[in-house]
């Protein structure tokens, strides 16, 4: 019973985490999608100020998050993984000092 509890955590884990994933892909493409029209409309109807930019970096920044957040933080090894190694060396300390 409570291995079958477990699997399907670990299930509903997985099952956001592809989620997630599936976020972040739908994220690059839309940008990958529009920030060519912007510039192209920037372009055209006004040539002298390019515009755009200010979308490229704040959305661009904004994909970065999304990435940090689906990614990055495992990446740097500051993901879940970290935050439960940190709960049970809290837990550990807390339970010896007793």
């Amino acid at each position: 019973m409570i291995q079958d509890q477990a699997k399907q955590q670990r299930y509903l884990k997985a099952q956001k985490r592809v989620k997630d994933i599936k976020g972040f892909y739908s994220h690059v493409t839309v940008y990958c999608t529009i920030i060519p029209i912007i510039i192209c409309m920037n372009l055209k109807f006004e040539p002298n100020f390019h515009w755009f930019w200010f979308s490229v970096y704040c959305w661009g920044t904004g994909l970065f998050i999304h990435w940090l957040k689906v990614f990055g933080f495992r990446f740097l090894g500051i993901g879940k993984d970290w935050e439960e190694k940190m709960i049970q060396k809290i837990k550990e300390e807390q339970s010896e000092k007793r």
